[in-house]
C-alpha cells in the first residue's frame, strides 16, 4: 500500500510521523507544497487548484490512498480533490470531528486552529453534523513559535496559556460545558504535552495526526500486509529542499536525508 500525504507545508509531517508509526509497513510519499503556501492566504478557488494539483501529482507517483493533512485544503477544497483522483482521500477536519464525536460526552467541543480554518467555519460545521457544539479559536502565533522550534519556550507557554483562557472564557460565555479540545492545526501535536499541562484534566486532547493515523489504519484494514518489512518514504518539495530537510526533520522527528524539488507550475 502507498499512502500519499499532502500539506501546504511542514506540519502534515507530524500526521505522517503518526501514520509511520501506526502503519509502518506501508510505502509513503509526502509533498509539502512550501513554494505556494501559506494557503490561508489564498482564496477557496486557489486553494482548490493548488490542493487538486498536488493530489493528483502524489496520484501519479502512485498513492493510492490520500491523507490531506493541510487544515485549510481539508476546509475548503475536499471535495475538489476527491473529484480530480480516483482514490481515497481522508481530510484532517473530517478525522478530527470523528475523534471528538466519539470521544465527548457533553457533546460540547473547543478548537485550536490557525485564522484560515476558523474563518471556514470547518471544524463547527463538522461536528454540528454529528450533534456536537464547537468553539473555534484561531491561535496564529503557535505556528512562527512551533517553526522557530520554541516548543518548551516561556513564551510559548505564556502564548497557549492567554489563547486557552481565552478560549475557556468563550465556552463560559456560551454556557458550554466542553469536555474535548481538538488541535485544529497539524503543528500543534508538537504543544500537545504543553497544551495538557494548561488545561483541566476534564479536558481531553484530540491530537489530529495521532487520530488520523488512527482512522487511516482502520479505514485500510486488510488492504496491507502487517508481516511486511517497513517500505521507503518518499518527500516532495515545490520550494527549498534544503529547509525542507532541516525542518522537516523537527516535524518528523528524525532526519530527512532526500527530499525531491518538483514544480507543481502556479
Amino acid at each position: 500500500m502507498k499512502i500519499g500525504v499532502f500539506d501546504s507545508g511542514f506540519g502534515g509531517l507530524t500526521v505522517l510521523r503518526a501514520l509511520m508509526d501506526r502503519i509502518p509497513e506501508a510505502d509513503y510519499l509526502y509533498l509539502g507544497d512550501t513554494a505556494r503556501l501559506p494557503y490561508g492566504a489564498k482564496s477557496r478557488a486557489t486553494v482548490a487548484r493548488y490542493a487538486a494539483s498536488s493530489a493528483k501529482f502524489l496520484v501519479s507517483e502512485g498513492a493510492e490512498f490520500l491523507v490531506i493533512a493541510c487544515n485549510t485544503a481539508s476546509a475548503l477544497a475536499l471535495d475538489e480533490i476527491r473529484d480530480a483522483i480516483p482514490v481515497p482521500v481522508l481530510g484532517v477536519v473530517e478525522t478530527g470531528a470523528n475523534a471528538a464525536d466519539v470521544n465527548s460526552t457533553t457533546r460540547d467541543v473547543l478548537v485550536m486552529a490557525t485564522a484560515a480554518t476558523v474563518e471556514s467555519h470547518a471544524y463547527a460545521i463538522a461536528c454540528a453534523g454529528r450533534n456536537l457544539r464547537a468553539i473555534e479559536k484561531a491561535c496564529p502565533l503557535l505556528v512562527p513559535l512551533v517553526e522557530e522550534g520554541w516548543i518548551d519556550h516561556p513564551v510559548t507557554a505564556e502564548v497557549l496559556r492567554i489563547y486557552l483562557a481565552e478560549l475557556m472564557e468563550q465556552a463560559r460565555e456560551a454556557a458550554l460545558t466542553p469536555d474535548t479540545l481538538v488541535l485544529g492545526c497539524t503543528h500543534y501535536p508538537l504543544l500537545r504535552e504543553q497544551i495538557e499541562r494548561a488545561v483541566p484534566q476534564t479536558l481531553q486532547v484530540i491530537d489530529s495526526a495521532a487520530v488520523t493515523a488512527a482512522q487511516v489504519d482502520r479505514r485500510l484494514a486488510g488492504a496491507h500486509n502487517r508481516a511486511a518489512a517497513a517500505g521507503p518514504t518518499r518527500f516532495f518539495a515545490t520550494d527549498s529542499v534544503a529547509k525542507f530537510r532541516t525542518l522537516g526533520s523537527r516535524f518528523l522527528g528524525r532526519p530527512i536525508e532526500a527530499v525531491d524539488l518538483v514544480d507543481l507550475g502556479s
